[in-house]
């Protein structure tokens, strides 16, 4: 029996494929940096398990993920310990440095960190319901997860520039043709397209999928290893700045408002 340190975070093996599967669906998936936490040690084990070939990350049939939870912004502003303490942090360089092929079945909402952990992903499964967004700049705050070098790579300036800097949403089938997806199914179908591509890639040799991984990424780990640290660093200073700080205080007062009414 696999145990997540989190129970909105569950983990599965079968056929040779690591399931992680966000399971929040109250808060649409919100992340809380205990999530974060058993997030990035389910990657670090089943890099590390013999018997798993494959990664596959998934949420619930209609969300992916919201990003962070708006306490989550709260403690990152309260906290004063070490950046290398933040969960975040730890599952962006686990998501970084896997070195087993990870799969993502995406649906209704991927915002935020729901977006930016997919650049780091070889595989990407869209249903057809599905919209990414990266709303940073409408936080006050700035890319995270290496996203402000790896969207540019992946899909070029102009059109990395318009997802970082607008924050504007996007659908599946738009980030089909920007190539952020592999394809785009119907809701119904989706997740089962992508367990069934996850056990096709786990039937195949494990030592030389995880060797031709490794060519294909060998030039970057190293660089987004460098720019993770440096936008969690700038991250973290915007999120103390006036701008933000209103930003944060508007999500906390409508929830307030949403729970009383």
């Amino acid at each position: 029996m696999l145990n997540s340190q989190d129970p909105h975070v569950e983990y599965t093996l079968k056929n040779r494929v690591f399931t992680l599967k966000i399971n929040r669906p109250s808060k649409k998936n919100a992340l809380l940096p205990q999530m974060y936490r058993s997030l990035a040690t389910g990657l670090s084990l089943a890099d590390t398990m013999e018997e798993a070939a494959v990664i596959l990350v998934t949420g619930v049939d209609d969300c992916f993920t919201s990003g962070n939870d708006v306490n989550g912004f709260i403690a990152a502003t309260e906290s004063k310990g070490s950046s290398e303490d933040q969960p975040s942090k730890t599952l962006m360089h686990a998501l970084n440095e896997t070195q087993k092929p990870i799969i993502a079945a995406i649906s209704g909402l991927a915002i935020g960190i729901g977006t930016t952990l997919l650049l780091h992903c070889d595989l990407i499964y869209a249903s057809e319901n599905c919209y990414l967004q990266l709303p940073f700049t409408r936080l006050g705050l700035c890319p995270e997860a290496g996203s402000s070098f790896l969207l540019p790579k992946q899909i070029g300036h102009q059109r990395a520039s318009e997802l970082l800097l607008l924050g504007d949403r996007i659908s599946a089938k738009k980030a089909y043709e920007y190539g952020l997806v592999n394809e785009v199914l119907p809701q119904s179908e989706y997740l089962e397209y992508a367990i069934q591509k996850a056990y096709q890639l786990a039937a195949l040799p494990s030592k030389s999928v995880q060797t031709s991984k490794r060519l294909l990424k060998k030039n970057s780990i190293a660089e987004s290893r460098a720019v993770i640290n440096e936008e969690l660093v700038e991250f973290a200073a915007l999120l103390e700045t006036p701008e933000a700080q209103k930003i944060v205080q508007s999500f906390i007062d409508s929830s307030a408002a949403r729970k009383s009414g």
